[in-house]
């Protein structure tokens, strides 16, 4: 991972153009209880009703209001099927001790009316955070036409270290695609958004802020289209002046571009935009 920050002066509101993430409603859950026990039968519900257990120590949140972390069920109805409905469900290990939290992800694809479970994939440890903090999970809608029979929906997970001295953010940007009836990874962790530096907590510093855009090419590798990914990166050494001031002093942006082929299994990540631990 790459330390970013929320305390830049400079933040960048770069566009996205090309694929832009379709934002997740809680709403889109209706009835997250329903959800979970159609998924989960065997798993026991709260007194209170608003979370569930899993022997023999996993914990599922069925709401989630907006000002709380992001460990409850995430939701989209997906616009490339508008039958099914996308949902993340965070399973969290209550008995963890080592770290703030320790968990994993299942994303469900769910018929919209009868809420069975049509696919479901596991993805380990997506929920496992400590000094860099899971800030927000949500769906990408965007349309990833990967090839004639195959759309993708990407999952996006937010992160943050808040620190004045070395501030961090980072957006992850997973893509999951349909294939012969099964759910499968078709992207791995490519960083989609990001800034951070280091400062003296007053003024002076060093900064950076990134974001990359995503549009599906027309050229192909074994079946699938290429992904184009687009990276805009911006930089500022700010200081003080002899007034005391603190000023700006931006550099001049950067744009590099980068083709994404698919090997037959997944699409290969660029070093530059790759997750790192992956």
């Amino acid at each position: 991972m790459r330390i970013v920050s929320r305390a830049l002066f400079f933040l960048l509101g770069l566009a996205s153009a090309g694929l832009s993430p379709a934002r997740a409603a809680t709403g889109d859950c209706g009835d997250a209880a329903a959800l979970v026990q159609q998924a989960y039968p065997k798993a026991r519900k709260s007194a209170d009703g608003t979370s569930f257990t899993l022997e023999p120590h996993t914990s599922i949140t069925s709401t989630l209001p907006e000002s709380e972390a992001p460990f409850g069920l995430v939701c989209k109805i997906w616009p490339a099927h508008d039958d099914l409905l996308l949902v993340a469900v965070p399973l969290i290990d209550t008995a963890n001790a080592d770290h703030l939290h320790v968990g994993d992800i299942e994303l469900l694809v769910v018929d919209r009316k009868s809420l069975r479970v049509r696919q479901r994939l596991l993805q380990p440890g997506l929920m496992t955070d400590d000094a860099i903090v899971i800030e927000k999970v949500e769906f990408d809608t965007g349309r990833y036409a990967l090839a004639p029979s195959v759309t993708a929906f990407g999952l996006r997970i937010e992160m943050a270290h808040h620190s004045l001295t070395a501030p961090f953010t980072e957006t992850d940007l997973r893509l999951y695609g349909l294939v012969r009836g099964e759910l499968h990874v078709v992207l791995d962790g490519l960083v989609v958004a990001g800034s951070g530096g280091d400062s003296d907590a007053s003024c002076a510093g060093s900064f950076h802020s990134s974001q990359v855009s995503l549009a599906m090419s027309p050229a192909s590798h074994q079946g699938y289209h290429d992904i184009t990914a687009v990276e805009r990166t911006n930089t500022d050494n700010p200081s003080p002046d002899r007034n005391g001031e603190c000023q700006s002093h931006p550099g001049k942006p950067v744009k590099r571009t980068y083709r994404l082929r698919y090997d037959g299994s997944r699409y290969a990540v660029p070093a530059a935009l790759k997750v790192i631990g992956l």
